[in-house]
């Protein structure tokens, strides 16, 4: 339907948060339930690295041809969403249906990757669609949702007395469905989207000629380089603390809080970006997570009290930074293309996240805990002096 272009309903942001945090809740749900899926399927110790990495390997291949057939841009980027979702939710609810061993689970969990590609970077172009004007506050309300909903199945798993692990699968699923058809029905199409003209094979290439593009996804992949690894192993990090100290922790209740405090920190990040811009809140975000990054090992020595606020700042922090990049990236990319824009820059930072992981993975039994997560600096390090330019202007 088209609307005009100065007035926004009302509902529309509200709806797409939602969809987005109710699609994105597919995401981790592998990793909330990892423990009773070990039992059940019979699966190694180290399983944790491979679910994870699977479905970012699905999301980098989604994310893949998404980009290069510029899906989000040649067609309707409502239907893509609502698609992707259904299509998400039914290879999540696959693990419970026929999953029987390593191989089938971490098939299933790649092909809910895959789609995912279709609701979280499609998402963001939604947003920029309706919001041409705030989009660093729009973003951060839409990447703060998929960060609560990347946390959400930790919050099912807290409850696990009254929802087994099928059960978790199953409430993830019909979230995303529902979020897919809300936002299909009720917001559609932004105003000011502008449609690919046709279909080009080097459109990727021609988006990394703008400079400042390239600054802006540097900085990003910098930031991708820690973020899902340092959630993927939030809950070792609680685990690892629980056995050191001989002091009881919540695993599955503090690993949501911790990984939806980033939700705030995108928030208010939006909301800072309107007077400081884009770009000094990335700085900021990324300098107080990479700091954190650099004292880790010694924050395992922290008393219970000390400990957990200061995963809680790491948890704030190594998100808040992710709506901002996108929205420079939006910004500086070539109108027509912003959908393809966004999803490239999420592939080839996903990739990162793959390395990142597995890095971590196979560090668990090689050095003593406290010490693996230094090797998440570097990317903090590249993604500063990627965007130092355009803070100093």
């Amino acid at each position: 339907m088209k609307q005009c272009k100065d007035h926004i309903p009302p509902h529309v942001l509200p709806v797409i948060v939602f969809a987005q945090f109710a699609g994105t809740s597919l995401w981790f749900a592998g990793n909330a339930i990892a423990g009773d899926l070990q039992q059940a399927l019979h699966l190694p110790a180290n399983a944790i690295g491979h679910i994870t990495s699977a479905v970012q390997l699905g999301f980098i291949s989604g994310t893949l041809v998404f980009a290069i057939l510029s899906l989000a841009d040649r067609f309707s980027p409502s239907k893509v969403f609502l698609s992707s979702a259904l299509a998400g939710a039914f290879f999540n609810l696959c693990v419970l249906w026929f999953a029987q061993g390593m191989a089938s689970l971490l098939a299933f969990r790649f092909l809910t990757g895959f789609f995912l590609a279709g609701i979280y970077p499609v998402g963001m172009k939604i947003s920029a669609d309706w919001y041409e004007k705030g989009l660093g506050k729009a973003l951060g309300y839409l990447v703060g949702a998929l960060v609560v909903g990347t946390a959400f199945p930790h919050l099912l798993k807290t409850f696990s007395g009254e929802l087994s692990w099928s059960g978790v699968l199953t409430a993830t699923s019909l979230l995303a469905i529902s979020g897919g058809l809300l936002l299909y029905f009720t917001v559609g199409d932004g105003p000011h989207r502008r449609p690919a003209p046709k279909f080009e094979w080097n459109a990727i290439p021609r988006i990394f000629r703008y400079k400042k593009f390239r600054a802006a996804a540097y900085g990003y992949f910098g930031h991708m380089w820690e973020l899902y690894a340092m959630w993927a192993f939030v809950p070792y990090m609680l685990v690892f603390y629980e056995e050191k100290n001989a002091v009881p922790v919540d695993i599955p209740w503090w690993s949501f809080i911790i990984i939806a405090a980033g939700g705030l920190g995108c928030i208010i990040g939006g909301y800072i970006s309107l007077k400081k811009g884009s770009a000094k809140v990335a700085f900021a975000m990324l300098l107080t997570s990479g700091i954190l990054c650099l004292f880790s090992p010694f924050l395992f020595f922290l008393s219970k009290w000390l400990f957990l606020p200061a995963l809680l700042i790491w948890g704030f922090a190594v998100v808040g930074d992710s709506p901002q990049f996108s929205t420079i990236v939006a910004q500086t990319a070539p109108k027509m293309y912003v959908g393809t824009a966004l999803t490239i820059v999420n592939c080839i930072g996903f990739a990162l996240t793959i390395f990142s992981i597995q890095l971590l993975s196979f560090l668990q039994n090689k050095i003593d805990g406290e010490w693996g997560y230094l090797f998440l600096l570097p990317g903090p390090v590249f993604g500063l002096w990627s965007i130092w330019g355009m803070v100093k202007k």
